[in-house]
């Protein structure tokens, strides 16, 4: 099971812990994950990246209802050691951030204006449960930034591998705080017949690096696989994006 620990979340918790409540403080776990919720019912499934099923049984949330496919980073304690059938865990949710999930967006000579190009940091990418998941950072004040995954198919490439673009549109938003946010985008469209993964080069126009390409090799259905060893933590300063 992959861990992210999100200090800001756990910070209080582990003031209040002691020694007697150390067995309480290892079932509380961090993780991303992909929900399985096709009614959007108050009790639901989780997937995690490692393919471990959790079962919603109780939440601090009490109406959250996230969409079928929606991906979250989800602060949860462990319910039960284990379960029978489908899921391997009970599990009560303490909090839970929404992950901006998004498919390939194939960009035409329309909607290169929209999609924009410009500058963003990237602190972290990696493929889990098929998804592209990419950790950013931005300069912004208060308007919504997009983020797209996009195929550019007026470019050509020769090596065989499966070029994207990851596209930042500020909407000259006013560069007054540094925005966390973490993004997942669903790959399975690339999947192929007769072959169990793919190459991708993911390009990326970052602040302090210019034209950055990232070599992915996504295994499909594979458990996460990290390419920068950085963890996730949630920031104070979120970024507004869609």
């Amino acid at each position: 099971m992959k861990r992210l620990f999100l200090i800001a979340l756990l910070f209080p918790f582990l003031i209040a812990c002691n020694d007697n409540h150390n067995n309480d403080f290892e079932n509380v776990l961090t993780d991303i994950a992909t929900v399985e919720n096709p009614d959007q019912a108050t009790k639901f499934g989780l997937l995690l990246d490692d393919s471990t099923q959790l079962w919603v049984a109780t939440s601090n949330v009490p109406y959250y209802r996230p969409k079928d496919g929606q991906r979250i980073i989800v602060d949860y304690t462990l319910v039960t050691d284990n379960r029978d059938g489908k899921y391997k865990h009970d599990i009560l949710i303490n909090d839970v951030y929404e992950v901006l999930t998004k498919g390939i967006f194939n960009i035409t000579a329309t909607t290169q204006d929209s999609i924009g190009n410009d500058n963003i940091s990237i602190k972290n990418m990696w493929v889990g449960g098929n998804f592209l998941n990419v950790e950013f950072v931005y300069p912004g004040y208060n308007a919504t930034h997009y983020i797209n995954l996009v195929a550019d198919t007026s470019k050509t490439y020769t090596d065989g591998k499966i070029h994207l673009e990851f596209r930042h549109n500020a909407n000259n938003d006013y560069p007054e705080y540094n925005k966390w946010g973490i993004v997942s985008f669903n790959l399975k469209s690339l999947q192929a017949h007769n072959v169990d993964s793919v190459q991708m080069v993911i390009h990326a126009k970052e602040f302090y690096y210019g034209d950055e390409k990232y070599n992915i090799t996504y295994k499909f259905g594979s458990e996460s696989a990290q390419v920068k060893g950085q963890k996730i933590s949630l920031k104070p300063q979120r970024a507004v994006a869609k």
